[in-house]
């Protein structure tokens, strides 16, 4: 800056043909103000372009990455979801799993309560229906293991869940509302319906 100086007085003089001073001296002390006025102020111009550019590339980085954990947020939602509804299936499957062989099983179980309602005429008989009990209570016993048991139904409240009512009457030993006989015997596995009682219900 100082040789710069230099050079510009020795220039100024030789134009003005003036031995050096203070005057001339001031005038390039001006000069020399204004240019680095004008220098800080362009530097402050590109500094506030630079920092803006700066600023908005942050901002633009800033809202990729926002982009970017919203979609994995809702990717791990996703998983979580599929790997609880497969568990929830397996647990399921698992659960009921009987429930496709007790349902095969039950046709053959009304037959054997309807022929051991049969009265015994003779010795031959009695061992034949007893043979019968005991294959039909083995049967019971069974699907007990996986877990099923007959629906409670008369002298119970009607609940349509549990019971399928295929005639209406107006006892009067019976509350409004309640089972009064049962057709069919009905089932259930673990909290799972099967197959409804088949009844009669009171008015």
């Amino acid at each position: 800056m100082a040789e710069e100086k230099e050079t510009l007085y020795q220039d100024l003089n030789e134009q003005t043909n003036e031995p050096e001073g203070a005057e001339n001296e001031a005038s390039i002390e001006e000069v020399f103000a204004e240019a680095e006025e004008a220098k800080a102020s362009a530097d402050e111009e590109n500094a506030n372009v630079e920092l803006t550019a700066a600023n908005e590339r942050i901002a633009e980085l800033e809202g990729k990455l926002e982009e970017a954990e919203n979609r994995i947020y809702r990717l791990q939602a996703d998983f979580e979801n599929s790997r609880r509804r497969a568990r929830l299936d397996l647990e399921a499957s698992e659960k009921y799993r009987a429930q496709s062989l007790i349902s095969d099983l039950l046709p053959a179980i009304d037959n054997f309560e309807r022929a051991l309602q049969m009265e015994a005429e003779n010795e031959q008989a009695k061992s034949i229906l007893q043979g019968m009990e005991m294959v039909y209570r083995s049967l019971l016993e069974a699907i007990k293991k996986e877990g099923a048991e007959q629906i409670e139904a008369v002298g119970k409240e009607f609940d349509p869940h549990l019971h399928q009512a295929v005639m209406q009457v107006e006892d009067e030993n019976f509350e409004s509302n309640v089972v009064v006989e049962e057709f069919q015997k009905g089932y259930k596995l673990k909290d799972r319906v099967i197959r409804p009682a088949m009844v009669k219900v009171n008015q």
